[in-house]
């Protein structure tokens, strides 16, 4: 069945994944994962990777396949640059936490070489968290990136910075866990004061994003800016008892984050404006 569903409530919180869905990152976050995959024997982490019959598609177990055997990424995903490293580390290692966070750690090594220019990824996103912020949604942003890293391409972004857009920032170094556990979103919230329900929509490019979401218990937002089509992306959510968490919607722009907001905001005021005014039925009158 097609993901052609709209959220269940309302935006009160809205957090938002960075790289991919915010801004681009592309050229750094790849050198680094190619300075990792030719080290996994150096790490330790050969014998960790996934059995590929294990895999969600036939092709994350071509990736894993390949990965094994050229301890690099097939030139046509690093060409496209679809996918997040966290995506690939899912891909690569599973529900394997520990070789995840190694992969991980060994990441932020190599990062720290690459960190440059960091630009959004649509040319309004700017005017479009403004726009969420008019709306009166409070906003965070979410990576499971180092700190250090997340802290300095904040505040370089396109020049000028985004820090004060955001009313809270959480990295992939202040939880225990990163995405796709829920720990990042349940301690934004926690720092925000506000409750873990379906009125915080979570924003994301990947399918960790939303298997993160879905696992805190907040709504998931798929954001489609590479174009998957829509069998594709029926694919990678197969709603299925090994792979059961789907987006409760799928947007392909920033601006249609903002108008579905919008529109979910203003159908919220006209069920309260209805019950507000709604006459006393029979039967209740003294």
């Amino acid at each position: 069945m097609s993901i052609l569903q709209l959220p269940h409530a309302r935006p009160d919180v809205i957090l938002i994944d960075w790289h991919a869905t915010l801004v681009n990152t592309h050229d750094a976050m790849y050198h680094a994962v190619d300075d990792v995959l030719p080290k996994l024997r150096e790490l330790g982490l050969y014998d960790q990777l996934l059995p590929p019959e294990h895999s969600k598609t036939v092709e994350d177990a071509k990736l894993v396949k390949y990965v094994r055997k050229h301890a690099q990424l097939h030139p046509k995903i690093s060409s496209e640059r679809k996918i997040s490293r966290t995506d690939i580390f899912e891909v690569l290692f599973g529900d394997n936490q520990n070789a995840k966070a190694r992969a991980h750690k060994a990441f932020d090594e190599s990062y720290r070489k690459y960190v440059g220019e960091v630009h959004s990824l649509e040319p309004d996103t700017r005017e479009q968290l403004q726009r969420l912020r008019k709306l009166g949604v409070i906003l965070g942003v979410i990576s499971n990136r180092n700190r250090e890293f997340m802290e300095h391409e904040l505040h370089m972004v396109d020049g000028e910075g985004w820090g004060h857009l955001f009313d809270t920032m959480v990295c992939g170094t202040d939880v225990a866990r990163r995405k796709p556990a829920p720990d990042l979103l349940l301690e934004a919230l926690q720092r925000l004061g506000r409750p873990v329900d379906e009125s915080c929509w979570y924003v994301g490019d990947s399918t960790t994003d939303i298997v993160a979401a879905k696992t805190a218990g907040i709504t998931a937002i798929f954001y489609n800016g590479v174009g998957w089509d829509q069998h594709w992306i029926d694919k990678i959510f197969p709603g299925t008892s090994r792979h059961p968490h789907r987006p409760d919607a799928v947007i392909p722009s920033m601006a249609e984050l903002v108008e579905l907001a919008r529109r979910m905001l203003a159908q919220d005021k006209r069920v309260h404006r209805y019950r507000d005014h709604e006459p006393a039925r029979e039967g209740n009158a003294g």
